[in-house]
């Protein structure tokens, strides 16, 4: 994975595994609705996952902690 970086992907998310389980989510939420958060000419990757993890790493995508 080239495009967004690990290391900017967890400056938003505290740990690899929570990365994997939100963006697999966003990913089959794309896949079903079809809305992108971003304009479709703005994202790199053109695979729904790839966008997901676009989206963690421009803020699209806010991450609540239960405390």
């Amino acid at each position: 994975m080239i495009y967004p970086s690990i290391d900017k992907l967890l400056n938003v998310v505290s740990s690899k595994y929570e990365l994997v389980h939100i963006a697999a989510r966003r990913s089959k939420e794309i896949t079903l609705t079809n809305h992108l958060q971003m304009p479709a000419n703005k994202y790199v990757s053109k695979k729904n996952i790839g966008r997901a993890l676009e989206e963690i790493a421009e803020g699209y995508i806010k991450i609540k902690y239960n405390e």
